[in-house]
């Protein structure tokens, strides 16, 4: 220990990126390219550079390790704070400190690998589940949209099970972002961020359901969300993309707490 009782540390930022594709909640993973934990799934993130804010952090490593860029606050895309997780043998390397975030945002593009990350991939929640222990949902597929994405968290285990699908301690973390997802759900109006622009009731339904992992009642989620003040405006206009007949479309009000809250349907235990 140094004479001045201070033992240097490290800080870095990873990010739960959460979003809806094909149908199906999933998780933004990397491919990590070097040690530790080379070729094992893992959250994108990485140090914190002395000169950079934490949130400075968080959207330059997503950009340099999967091409995705989160713009502003106007762009959509929610990121906030998540926790920090600091166990004293979290990383092999050293004292590593680490600040998550957790990001929600409609379908996003294909990422791209770039820097450390050998590749980049959205992986669903419900099929990494089965894996990890993170969570639950009814997904079957393995991957978000091609074959890749099952072959590599299908291969991902290997012999060493579970707990060895995510490198460092990322499936308590992945755990924790899905936790703090599903319950800013009940009483924010935070589903919206998985919508685009102008979505239809069915389309907003659709999130709470893939996200908490269970079908709702459509008459009662209507009659809650649109009786809710604040939380979904008019635009006045419909839609017939659900496949029936035309709905009408709304906009995410002003509202950003939910009263009365959205309570998830009580899930037998497994």
């Amino acid at each position: 220990m140094p004479a001045d009782g201070y033992v240097p540390y490290g800080v870095t930022v990873d990010l739960v990126i959460l979003t809806i594709r094909a149908d199906q909640l999933c998780v933004l993973l990397i491919r990590r390219g070097l040690a530790p934990f080379e070729g094992a799934l893992a959250l994108p993130g990485g140090f914190v550079r002395p000169d950079e804010t934490l949130v400075a952090a968080a959207r330059r490593e997503l950009a340099e390790e999967t091409g995705l860029r989160l713009a502003e606050p106007t762009s959509g895309v929610h990121l906030e704070q998540l926790a920090a997780y600091g166990a004293v043998d979290r990383d092999p390397r050293a004292r590593i400190v680490t600040i998550a975030f957790l990001a929600l945002a409609p379908d996003l593009p294909e990422p791209r690998p770039g820097t450390d990350a050998a590749a980049a991939e959205f992986v669903p929640v419900a099929a990494l589940a089965a894996l990890t222990g993170t969570g639950t949902g009814t997904g079957t597929g393995l991957s978000c949209g091609g074959p890749a994405g099952a072959e590599s968290v299908a291969g991902a285990g290997g012999d060493d099970g579970p707990d060895a699908v995510l490198a460092f301690d990322h499936a308590a973390i992945l755990a924790d972002g899905l936790e703090r997802a599903r319950s800013k759900l009940e009483y924010t109006a935070l589903a919206a961020a998985f919508c685009p622009v102008e979505f239809t009731v069915a389309e907003l339904r659709r999130v709470y359901e893939l996200v908490w992992g269970a079908p709702l009642d459509p008459r009662n989620f209507h009659r809650k969300v649109t009786g809710t003040p604040g939380f979904l405006q008019p635009v006045g206009r419909s839609t017939a993309r659900d496949g029936g007949r035309p709905a009408a479309l709304y906009r995410r009000g002003a509202a950003e707490i939910l009263h009365p809250a959205m309570r998830r349907p009580h899930l037998p235990e497994a």
